[in-house]
C-alpha cells in the first residue's frame, strides 16, 4: 500500500495565500490603509478562509508580528483561531518558532516539507501576509490558489506583492466579487506548464 504522499492520484491540500492589497500593488502596513473598507462582506470572506484551512503558513517576519501580538489578545474568536490553528513558519533566520501549535520550516528541503504537508489529510492551508514567501511558493509551484482583496486606493509606497524582479506567472481568474465598499474579492490560480 502507498502512502498519500507517495500517491500522485491522492487529494492534496490547497495552499491557499491571502492578501489585502492597493491599486498599486502595496500590500506593507495594511493596518495605515485597510481598515476604511473592511465592513461585514470582507468579513465573511475572511472568515471562509479560516473555515476552509486547518493550517496557516507564514514567514519569518509576519510570525514575529503575530506571535507577539495574538497570545494575548483578547479579539475574540479570531485570537482563539490564530492560537489554535497548526502554524507552520518557512524562515532561515529564526532560532525557535514558541508559539502554541507552531513548526519551524528551515533549510533547502523547505519546498518538499511544503509537499509533504499538502499530502496529508486536511483542510486547505492559508496564508496571509508574507509576501516574499508567496513569490517563492509560486516558482515552487506550490501555491494553488491567490486571493487577492484589492482596496480601491493607492498607497504610493511600501512593499509590494511582486517585486520587479519576481520572474512571470500565468494566472487564471477563477472567481471576482465586487463589495460595496469598491473593493474587488479576485481569486486566481496558477497556469502550470
Amino acid at each position: 500500500m502507498t502512502s498519500a504522499a507517495a500517491d500522485p492520484a491522492a487529494p492534496t491540500r490547497k495552499v491557499v495565500a491571502n492578501f489585502f492589497i492597493s491599486l498599486d500593488g502595496v500590500v506593507e502596513s495594511p493596518e495605515k490603509w485597510h481598515f476604511t473598507y473592511f465592513n461585514d462582506e470582507m468579513g465573511e470572506a475572511v472568515n471562509a478562509g479560516f473555515a476552509s484551512s486547518d493550517a496557516l503558513l507564514m514567514g519569518g517576519t509576519l510570525y514575529r508580528e503575530w506571535s507577539e501580538y495574538w497570545p494575548t489578545s483578547t479579539d475574540q474568536p479570531i485570537a482563539d483561531i490564530m492560537n489554535g490553528i497548526a502554524k507552520y513558519v518557512v524562515s532561515d533566520r529564526l532560532d525557535r518558532a514558541d508559539w502554541s501549535n507552531t513548526t519551524l520550516i528551515r533549510g533547502d528541503g523547505a519546498a518538499d516539507r511544503i509537499r509533504e504537508l499538502k499530502a496529508r489529510p486536511g483542510k486547505g492551508i492559508a496564508m496571509s501576509g508574507s509576501a516574499t514567501l508567496v513569490r517563492w511558493l509560486l516558482g515552487q509551484g506550490l501555491v494553488d490558489e491567490l486571493h487577492l482583496l484589492v482596496h480601491p486606493v493607492v498607497v504610493g509606497t511600501g512593499r509590494r506583492l511582486f517585486e520587479p524582479d519576481t520572474p512571470q506567472q500565468a494566472l487564471e481568474l477563477v472567481s471576482a466579487q465586487t463589495f460595496s465598499t469598491g473593493v474587488l474579492h479576485l481569486t486566481y490560480q496558477p497556469i502550470r506548464a
